[in-house]
């Protein structure tokens, strides 16, 4: 609703312009009107001076209300200290009187009466009554300007329209509805106008990069690679350094491809140059007979082959398999053996002498490049000493080698440590290998290869006790079964399952050979010596050549051959089994490691001569759990014993007696 202002309708009977301010406005102008409808005009209605006889019907009283009445007017009733007449009907409460006074009562006398009854009007507090408040006071005022003249109003009127028009114009404040309204229809164009213009920028600046990086690609050319150059003092220390820092690093992962196509072999594991340990799985379309797992210590190699396995290999699992091991032998001209090699010959325990930066000897810088690693200086040298020699003979002339002039190349960091060697083997072809310094997990070697080294020292006191009665609690348990898993030689890997007996002195096992899967070795062992029969594999127990089955019940009366004990591996294996164990003199034997088997904890206890060193693995109740035997191919063979009944076994066959020889002729 918007307010109007209703100023001098009684004596104009003109409505003025809204006025957004009512504080700007003179007193006389204050009271407003609120009502949706125009106010009456009342104006035009002549009234009658207050002298006229023919209006009035009494005298006024000062103490009470008044009522006036004339012809063609309405009522009006003031409540106060005075009474007077009214021209209009409305009623209106003050708290002075209303002042009646001469006929000529000047504008300013007019003036003061309007403040009254504006203030007196301005306390009506109920907003539906506003419009009848108005008029009272238009009445008042009337009633107050009628003892002047026409022109002396019409003047007053005319002054008081023309100021009320002034300050309109020049000083009142804008209504904040309008000025909402006017901002509501102003704002959404300015900011669709701010919108457009920033989208503008934006595309601007996208379509000046685009062009840029456009013009930048077109006009770019990569920085013409560094000449090779021979080295400096500082790449050839890194370069001598480079075993030195192998095996400080002890371990890390590798990938290795070695020929090219039907014989390529590939292998992926780990190697750990502090111990002279590979744990790989081997693959690739050449790896044959050979695929499969794959440890090496040292000289001794055992596989654990797979034909069944995928042609790619992956990374092998951190804790390897117990069973299937072999001890192998590489056959001759097979690229395996170079390889493996060349892994182990990269670590040394101080630098390479033969290392020099003389570009006679062929070490020169060739490249730098980026890894995430961090860079890389590619250097070509030759291999350290004691490794296999580089070839330039590289098989058929359409392999794609990594190295075309058959020089090998290594990728070192400023740390001296290899991240990846190119080189060519003589009757492998190229062979690349790629190291991952990061992957460095403990390997632990399989039995075959002796387990984990442990760290050997003296027997405590309750070791050395459970050391001392180990044969009366044997000759206590009475017997127990066993199982054999010998690998005696690069062509001989025994498996063997059967009896012994410590309270007879005296074994009986059912022994086969990998490589001749089809056949059984019967063995008996006593006090009167060593007796073998060999028999087909369903004869002699059944079972397959891994695990072969007991020796049969009772043994078989014929094919028997006896001779006095031997000193082969098995012979000493099943003969330190039979004798209880009796370790030798005391102090001799010490603590390898702590171990488990069988979910058993056993501590691994060591002794024997060193041509014949014997492992006890003994629980912590005094059992004997293992027997171990180091062979002298380099392997361990042991037997797993278990405390069980043992059935009476017959004696072995006793052997011919020696004849004497016949005496000669003549003799006496």
């Amino acid at each position: 609703m918007r307010t109007r202002v209703v100023a001098l309708e009684a004596q104009t009977g003109r409505r003025e312009r809204p006025c957004s301010s009512p504080r700007c406005l003179p007193a006389r102008f204050i009271s407003v009107d609120t009502s949706p409808t125009p106010a009456p005009d009342t104006a035009r209605t002549a009234t009658p001076p207050p002298d006229d006889p023919s209006t009035s019907k009494g005298p006024a009283s000062g103490n009470g209300p008044s009522t006036g009445e004339g012809p063609g007017t309405g009522k009006g009733t003031a409540s106060g200290k005075g009474s007077g007449k009214g021209s209009g009907k409305g009623t209106a409460s003050g708290s002075g009187r209303h002042r009646t006074g001469p006929v000529g009562g000047t504008p300013a006398a007019g003036r003061t009466d309007d403040a009254r009854n504006t203030s007196t009007a301005g306390r009506t507090t109920d907003t539906g009554s506003r419009s009848t408040a108005g008029r009272s006071a238009g009445g008042a005022r009337r009633a107050t300007a009628g003892r002047g003249t026409k022109d002396t109003r019409r003047a007053a009127a005319e002054r008081s329209l023309a100021e009320n028009r002034e300050t309109t114009r020049s000083g009142d404040t804008p209504d904040p509805t309008d000025t909402i309204e006017a901002a509501d229809t102003a704002g959404p164009p300015s900011a669709g106008r701010r919108r457009r213009t920033v989208l503008l920028l934006l595309g601007l600046t996208a379509v000046t990069s685009a062009t840029a990086l456009v013009l930048g690609l077109l006009s770019w050319a990569p920085d013409p690679p560094e000449p090779a150059r021979p080295l400096t003092l500082a790449e050839g220390e890194r370069l001598a350094a480079v075993r030195v820092t192998n095996l400080r690093d002890l371990r890390a992962g590798v990938r290795v491809t070695a020929g090219t196509g039907a014989a390529r072999i590939e292998l992926v594991g780990w190697v750990d140059w502090s111990r002279s340990l590979l744990y790989l799985d081997v693959g690739g379309p050449g790896a044959g007979a050979e695929r499969g797992l794959l440890q090496r210590s040292g000289p001794v190699l055992v596989i654990r082959p797979d034909p069944a396995a995928v042609p790619t290999p992956a990374a092998p699992p951190l804790m390897p398999p117990t069973d299937r091991w072999q001890l192998h032998r590489p056959a001759p001209g097979a690229h395996l053996a170079p390889v493996l090699d060349l892994l182990l010959d990269l670590a040394a325990d101080r630098p390479d002498t033969t290392t020099r930066t003389a570009p006679s000897d062929g070490a020169r810088w060739i490249a730098r490049e980026a890894v995430p690693a961090g860079p890389l200086d590619v250097i070509q040298a030759p291999l350290p000493s004691g490794t296999p020699a580089a070839s330039t003979a590289i098989g058929t002339p359409s392999a794609a080698t990594p190295a075309p002039d058959g020089k090998t190349r290594y990728w070192l960091d400023q740390d001296a440590r290899l991240h990846k060697l190119v080189t060519v083997l003589p009757g492998t072809g190229p062979v690349t290998m790629i190291f991952n310094r990061e992957d460095r997990p403990t390997l632990r070697p399989v039995d075959a290869l002796g387990g984990r080294p442990g760290l050997p020292r003296a027997l405590t006191d309750a070791e050395q006790r459970r050391l001392d009665r180990l044969p009366a609690r044997l000759r206590a348990h009475g017997g127990a079964t066993v199982t054999l898993t010998a690998p005696m030689g690069t062509e001989t890997n025994l498996r063997g399952a059967g009896w012994l007996s410590w309270t007879a002195r005296s074994a009986y096992l059912a022994v086969a050979d990998l490589g001749v899967p089809d056949r059984r070795t019967l063995l008996r062992r006593d006090a009167a010596g060593l007796a073998r029969a060999d028999l087909p594999a369903a004869d002699g127990g059944g079972g397959t050549a891994e695990a072969p089955a007991r020796p049969p019940l009772p043994p078989p009366t014929g094919g028997w051959r006896v001779s006095r004990p031997a000193r082969d591996d098995l012979s000493v294996l099943v003969d330190a089994a039979i004798a209880a164990g009796s370790v030798g003199q005391r102090g001799a034997a010490v603590r390898v490691r702590e171990d488990v088997i069988a979910g058993r904890t056993v501590d691994v206890i060591e002794s024997g001569p060193a041509d014949a060193r014997l492992r006890y693995w003994l629980d912590r109740d005094g059992s004997l759990r293992r027997l171990e035997l180091q062979t002298d191919a380099g392997a361990w063979a042991h037997l797993d014993l278990q405390p069980a009944v043992v059935p009476r076994l017959a004696a072995n066959p006793r052997p011919p007696a020696p004849r004497s020889p016949a005496p000669r002729p003549g003799a006496r």
